[in-house]
C-alpha cells in the first residue's frame, strides 16, 4: 500500500508557473512508476505526465509537451509537477498516482486524492 499526499495546487493567471508534489509515505519509493492525471468538471480523468521507476524515462501528453516537467527526488519519497505557461484549459484536480510496474501504466494501483488548480484567463 502506498499513501500520497499532493500539494501545490491554487489559483494562478494564464501564462503563471505552479510546481505540484506528491509526497509518498513508502521507504520504497523507488520501486514505483510515478505520474499525474487530471480530470477538468464534466470530463474523464486524463493522463498528464509520468516518470519511469528508474527515473530515466518520462512521457507527457501532447497537451503539456515543452510547458510541464515531471521530476521524482527518492531521497525524499516525492515526485514534482512543473508547470509552465498555464493555460485555463490546464484547470482540473490534478492526481498523483504510483505503480510497481517500471513503466506506469494507463491504470495505475495507487491515487492521491488530488489538488485543484484553477488558472484564470
Amino acid at each position: 500500500q502506498v499513501q500520497m499526499v499532493e500539494s501545490g495546487g491554487g489559483l494562478v493567471q494564464a501564462g503563471g508557473s505552479l510546481r505540484l508534489s506528491c509526497a509518498a509515505s513508502r521507504r520504497t519509493f523507488r520501486s514505483y512508476a510515478m505520474g499525474w492525471f487530471r480530470q477538468a468538471p464534466g470530463k474523464e480523468r486524463e493522463f498528464v505526465a509520468a516518470v519511469s521507476r528508474s527515473g530515466i524515462s518520462s512521457s507527457y501528453a501532447d497537451a503539456v509537451k515543452g510547458r510541464f516537467t515531471i521530476s521524482r527526488d527518492d531521497a525524499k519519497n516525492t515526485v514534482y509537477l512543473e508547470m509552465n505557461s498555464l493555460k485555463p484549459a490546464d484547470t482540473a484536480v490534478y492526481y498523483c498516482a504510483a505503480d510497481p510496474s517500471m513503466i506506469l501504466p494507463t491504470t495505475p494501483t495507487y491515487w492521491g486524492q488530488g489538488t485543484q488548480v484553477t488558472v484564470s484567463s
